[in-house]
């Protein structure tokens, strides 16, 4: 099954499934997480990310490859400084994925409801 993007009252075009687990992926860390929420409010230079953690740049790269690659953030070079902006159109995809998941899991749980409903009746006749 192929999840799909958009919302209610729209064409849902198919959101390849890879796209969608390289977006859990990339959101899966507490540092990349951290990342976005930073670049949320502006874009920022690679150095003005990386001070902010406690490691190396090669390992702290890392991190905003897999932000990249997965479409959650976007880059720029201007000489020598390379520039990071949040790319909000996965992050949507990721919350039409949950929307859907809550959906689904609303409606299963007021299904129960109802038959727990039914049998509570039928044991009380």
């Amino acid at each position: 099954m192929t999840p799909q993007a958009g919302g209610k009252g729209q064409d849902r075009q198919q959101v390849p499934t890879a796209v969608v687990d390289s977006v859990f992926r990339a959101l899966s860390d507490p540092t990349r997480r951290d990342v976005l929420e930073r670049l949320s409010s502006r874009p920022a230079s690679v150095s003005e990310l990386a001070k902010a953690y406690r490691m190396a740049l090669p390992s702290f790269m890392e991190h905003l490859k897999v932000l990249e690659s997965s479409g959650l953030v976007s880059s720029r070079k201007v000489g020598r400084v390379r520039t990071y902006q949040l790319a909000p159109e996965p992050l949507k995809i990721a919350e039409s994925w949950l929307s859907r998941q809550r959906s689904l899991w609303e409606r299963r749980l007021d299904q129960l409801d109802s038959y727990l409903m039914k049998m509570k009746e039928e044991e009380a006749k």
